[in-house]
């Protein structure tokens, strides 16, 4: 049976994105200074503007205001007139501390209390999925895979000036065709990038096949039915927040498996690691990435799921998809034998309160090896 699977990706300078840089950018700051600070922060950007607001609770002293003009001078914003200007956009922060009545949750946990366990509780309710499968060598999902690394060469093309006319804001497409489940071919390319204003559209559709196309998709997985969409509308000259509003946490499929698999909702960027939502997703994606990578099964779906001030998580489950080659009960019980799975056990494992969180905001939070959470252990 043939069908097709499609995932995006979008670069940095995608308005969501850089929304998402700027709260990861803002909460790196004050992990550097205070490992124990707790960060809920929120970007929205829209025309000359940029909004930050949030809870923060630290010792660290931050100039928000710096550290967002820094980030969004990184991704290469400079010209008010087609995207935005670090230098004379407007920037309004209204941030506040951490809820008490969460902080009494997070800082001592249901079990904590009831002298069951000494630990931190959730910092949230929720659930939280993590995937791996063995269609790339990261283990990744082959659509999201090279989604991710089509985005990241458009972006390394402009700031290494190999295509010296595109602008920050871009959105990748890919379409994969499978055959009996396994992937044989790129079946569509769906490449928008954003562009200086005087260049020719058809100049910009070879370099981008030359440049971008060729040197990330192997050559195999394309062929003479392989579809090409090259800024299908004929220009993208306005971008960024001018061409569109950006928003922290919008692009949580783009973050995760491309909708290869399920997502629990919770987005991730500026958020500490008592947040579960992005840590437990975390630790869910190193699970599942060592249980394919340790042979017990070809795809795996792990779940967990938390409550508030509750340390332990309240459900596990794990889903195979009937590719496993040992039980799936077995699977579960190496888990909680094996992990401990309270956001103290997860932040210590996996060295969250270091300030790492700028180099996981942008091509995916997870198949990156050099991040903990893709760390290739014996289970």
């Amino acid at each position: 049976m043939r069908k097709l699977f499609t995932s995006e990706s979008v670069t940095e300078g995608h308005p969501d994105k850089l929304c998402d840089y700027i709260s990861d950018s803002i909460l790196d700051a004050y992990l550097s200074q205070d490992e124990n600070s707790r960060v809920a922060c929120e970007t929205v950007a829209g025309k000359g503007e940029i909004y930050i607001t949030g809870e923060i609770s630290s010792v660290a002293e931050v100039n928000i205001e710096e550290i967002a003009r820094q980030a969004i001078k990184e991704i290469g914003y400079d010209d008010a007139n087609l995207d935005i200007d670090y230098r004379t956009c407007k920037i309004n922060v209204n941030v506040s501390k951490q809820s008490p009545d969460i902080a009494l949750g997070v800082d001592k946990s249901l079990e904590s209390k009831e002298g069951e366990l000494e630990s931190e509780g959730a910092g949230d309710q929720g659930i939280m999925f993590g995937f791996a499968c063995d269609e790339t060598k990261e283990l990744m999902p082959l659509p999201i895979s090279l989604a991710h690394k089509l985005a990241k060469r458009l972006t390394i093309v402009r700031k290494q000036n190999i295509i010296n006319y595109l602008r920050p804001d871009g959105k990748v497409q890919v379409t994969i065709e499978y055959e009996d489940e396994k992937p044989i071919r790129v079946d569509t390319i769906v490449i928008s990038t954003q562009h200086n204003a005087y260049i020719d559209l058809e100049i910009l559709k070879k370099d981008i096949k030359e440049k971008v196309i060729k040197e990330v998709v192997p050559e195999e997985l394309l062929d003479e039915k392989t579809k090409y969409f090259i800024n299908p509308t004929g220009r993208f000259v306005i971008g960024g927040p001018l061409g569109d509003s950006g928003l922290t946490g919008r692009k949580i499929i783009v973050d995760t498996y491309g909708g290869y698999a399920r997502h629990g909702g919770g987005a991730f960027s500026g958020k500490d690691a008592t947040k579960v939502d992005r840590s437990a997703a975390y630790m869910a994606r190193f699970i599942a990435k060592n249980i394919v990578a340790n042979g017990y099964a070809k795809k795996c779906e792990i779940q967990f799921s938390y409550a508030i001030g509750v340390a332990k998580p309240v459900s596990i489950y794990v889903d195979t998809y009937g590719t496993n080659t040992i039980p799936e009960e077995e699977i579960v019980n190496k888990i909680y034998e094996k992990f401990d799975l309270t956001p103290r056990g997860i932040i210590n494992y996996l060295e969250l309160k270091k300030p790492i969180y700028r180099n996981t905001t942008n091509y995916g939070h997870f198949g990156k090896e050099e991040l903990n959470w893709e760390k290739i252990i014996e289970l």
